[in-house]
């Protein structure tokens, strides 16, 4: 069989030849490119430089719809995300209706009741706010200061409250500034009442951050997380005021409290007149 001639057969054969040597010729070009940088470093930074600014319109146009498809992905997300909150609070909003609705019968059975028994209301409260002005605490002693007096009205066993909760109480009341005594303090008493169990007790401050109950009237389970609360006992404080949460039961029934008031980050207070003299003289402070 003859062998093609001609024209087409030289084209084919130079195909060939071309094919076979494009790997070396990459090759050679490649090595006399890293020739080229180790002779000549400064004249191969200014080509590289000049292909960067020619290259950068391309990409530049390249990069704009990538980035519009990255922002449209993310707009997805954002309304996935926004999609599944939004479910999330019709949720809480139904439960929170279906609260809403509990709480007005209640409120309105209880006012029923009240009208029945012919209930006298507690008087309401005023309050002093008062700022933080000093740190008196140490190992011995937990208390604060605050800028506020008998001038304004600070008397001596009052309640000191904030947006968490019971505070302490006054005891020291001077025309300007008042000595606050806070419930981890050694010489705090305070009559408590656990909202779960209704077991009444005190709770009796040791200098740790976690003061305990004591002298429980009722031998009742305590778990923690029962809220404890201002039992309104000797009427120095109105029931219900938080304090706290159980914390710990020991073995030996020892209880502990997680004050709802962090102690060490006061910075303003305030000092609740309840109307309640309790067991301290009216003119205590005076």
């Amino acid at each position: 069989m003859k062998q093609p001639t001609g024209p087409s057969s030289r084209l084919s054969a130079l195909g060939a030849f071309v094919q076979k040597s494009a790997f070396l010729l990459l090759a050679a070009v490649a090595f006399a490119f890293m020739l080229l940088g180790k002779a000549d470093t400064v004249l191969v930074e200014r080509v590289r430089a000049a292909v960067i600014d020619a290259a950068a319109p391309v990409l530049e146009f390249m990069s704009t719809p990538a980035e519009n498809v990255a922002a449209v992905f993310d707009t997805f997300r954002e309304l996935a995300a926004i999609r599944a909150e939004n479910e999330r609070l019709e949720q809480e909003n139904s439960r929170l209706m279906r609260w809403q609705t509990a709480a007005r019968h209640l409120e309105a059975e209880n006012e029923a009741l009240r009208a029945q028994l012919g209930y006298v209301p507690e008087p309401k409260a005023s309050y002093i706010t008062a700022r933080v002005v000093a740190d008196t605490g140490g190992t011995f002693a937990r208390s604060l200061v605050v800028l506020a007096g008998t001038k304004d009205g600070v008397r001596k066993g009052q309640a000191v409250i904030s947006g968490e909760g019971l505070v302490g109480t006054v005891a020291e009341a001077g025309r300007r500034a008042s000595r606050v005594l806070l419930l981890s303090d050694i010489n705090s008493r305070i009559p408590v009442l656990l909202e779960e169990s209704r077991v009444r007790a005190i709770m009796a401050g040791d200098n740790e951050d976690r003061p305990q109950l004591r002298f429980q009237k009722q031998r009742a389970a305590v778990s923690p997380g029962d809220r404890v609360v201002t039992s309104g006992d000797a009427r120095v404080f109105p029931p219900g005021i938080p304090i706290g949460v159980v914390a710990s039961v020991d073995e030996k029934g020892g209880i502990r409290v997680d004050l709802f008031v962090e102690q060490e980050r006061l910075e303003v207070v305030r000092v609740a007149n309840f109307g309640l003299n309790g067991i301290l003289p009216e003119d205590a402070g005076n």
